[in-house]
């Protein structure tokens, strides 16, 4: 795939010591989408690198890098022992809280809109472990860009979901001119909007709508 393509380049460069600003110019991907990327990679400047900013730049550099790792890893651990073991309480909670954010709140349509694929994962734990559903409840429509190539996008959702490509639906294009140069490359795999389909189960259609939205109309009034 051209993104895991670009992707493991920038890995590349990274692990031998370039900057930032040098990989972001060699691939095309913006430095915060790189910070996401190469964050726990480790740096250490080299010649190349030292030689077109200077030394003491490089050795600032590598020793920001080290004390945001640093960081990182103790932010880990805590949050570990904060969280600790997750519940079936508190996984419907979180899977309501997840929808009242991303899911469709109107028309009697039970849908999750998000890009980050542990999104999707959850929401699907969720509709599994509290809403009783299983995969063939399912649907996946993807909105993709033309800059994305829709047979890698298909391939890659339906490894993250586990659902097979009959499970997909016709996958939307957006072909708006206005679209903004600099959003290429930002959602290599574009948008997934997951849907319930009842089956003809009347308790996983419309009824469990009304009920996610009764949820919903509790919590929101705390």
């Amino acid at each position: 795939m051209k993104s895991e393509t670009v992707k493991s380049q920038a890995l590349h460069l990274r692990a031998s010591g370039h900057s930032y600003s040098y990989i972001s110019d060699k691939t095309g991907i913006s430095k915060s989408t790189l910070s996401d990327w190469l964050t726990r990679i480790p740096y250490i400047p080299n010649q190349e690198t030292i030689a077109r900013i200077g030394k003491a730049r490089a050795a600032s550099g590598a020793a920001k890098h080290k004390i945001k790792v640093e960081s990182l890893t103790r932010a880990a651990l805590l949050a570990k022992d904060d969280i600790g073991t997750i519940s079936r309480r508190d996984l419907f909670m979180l899977g309501l809280g997840l929808y009242i954010g991303e899911g469709t709140k109107s028309g009697n349509i039970i849908r999750v809109i998000n890009a980050n694929p542990h999104v999707i994962r959850l929401a699907m734990v969720w509709f599994k472990k509290i809403c009783n559903l299983t995969n063939s409840n399912f649907r996946l429509r993807l909105h993709i860009y033309p800059d994305n190539n829709e047979k890698d996008c298909i391939k890659y959702w339906s490894k993250i979901t586990g659902l097979p490509t009959r499970n997909f639906q016709k996958t939307q294009i957006d072909l708006r001119k206005d679209k903004k140069m600099a959003k290429r490359g930002k959602l290599p795999y574009g948008t997934a909007h997951l849907h319930i389909k009842s089956n003809g189960v009347e308790k996983f259609g419309v009824f469990l709508a009304r009920r996610i939205q009764a949820w919903t109309d509790i919590v929101l009034r705390v």
